[in-house]
């Protein structure tokens, strides 16, 4: 299926391993050119060379840390730079540490809400002008299935990632008449190293077993396993896609039908 968009500039958030290079990859195979960006530069620059063997989209990189005051500005020259403008911007970031509720510090709260949450509004706001201007653009933002379902031990997550449903709604009904969307992408279960990450902090907060962790994760889920990277990225990609373009101001679960909500 062609989704319309070879030819596209995307910027993709912490897409240096898991969810993030799941879509830039996605994305890139319909023909989109991708700026990866993350920590590492070693990693960015061996997917890139990856990516772009793929002979589709072209695929580049530039380093950069969402914790930095300066991650916006860098982001927006780098795209002017690299891209020369923005169709799609994937704002994805890392997630805090476990624990829970009670746990929450006043210095937590604010560490991770500057790079889960205010670099993530104020990076999209630099960017609206020019999608606006050329009446199209796609604003995807990961969060997490704790935004509608909390997860135990996750408390941090939970609250800050559910702070951006509200914006993500209220910017889509903003920015509709010009051709954007935006939308939430709300994974579950996908093997990701950070699924590794925190089941094991799981296993060592119960005394159970990595393997106990993760049997009983999955019988939770209908589909008796766990999620694929690239299938979190085709759904990241489709809702870039022109046959989305009446899709905005939705949450789509890839959970393999966890959610006990409707």
């Amino acid at each position: 299926m062609d989704f319309g968009i070879s030819g596209k500039r995307a910027l993709v958030l912490a897409s240096s391993r898991g969810l993030g290079l799941g879509i830039a990859t996605a994305l890139v195979k319909e023909g989109v050119n991708v700026l990866l960006v993350g920590r590492t530069s070693e990693k960015l620059e061996a997917n890139c060379q990856a990516l772009n063997a793929l002979g589709k989209g072209k695929a580049d990189w530039v380093r950069g840390d969402i914790s930095e005051a300066n991650f916006v500005a860098e982001m927006v020259d780098a795209v002017k730079q690299k891209l020369g403008g923005i169709d799609i911007l994937i704002n994805n970031t890392g997630g805090p540490t476990p624990g829970t509720a009670e746990e929450i510090t006043a210095e937590k709260l604010e560490t991770f809400f500057q790079s889960m949450v205010l670099r993530v509004i104020t990076l999209t706001g630099a960017f609206l002008p020019q999608m606006k201007e050329q009446g199209w653009g796609r604003i995807v933002t990961v969060a997490s299935s704790g935004v509608f379902e909390p997860i135990p031990n996750l408390a941090l997550s939970n609250t800050l990632r559910g702070a951006l449903v509200g914006w993500s709604k209220t910017l889509s009904s903003e920015v509709a008449g010009f051709g954007i969307t935006s939308n939430m992408l709300l994974p579950g279960r996908i093997h990701t190293d950070r699924i590794d990450e925190l089941d094991g902090a799981n296993a060592k907060r119960t005394g159970k077993s990595l393997e106990e962790i993760r049997s009983s994760s999955v019988k939770t889920i209908p589909a008796a396993r766990l999620g694929t990277v690239d299938e979190f990225g085709a759904a990241g990609a489709f809702l870039c896609s022109q046959g989305a373009s009446y899709i905005t101001g939705t949450m789509l679960r890839v959970d393999g039908g966890a959610a006990n909500s409707i």
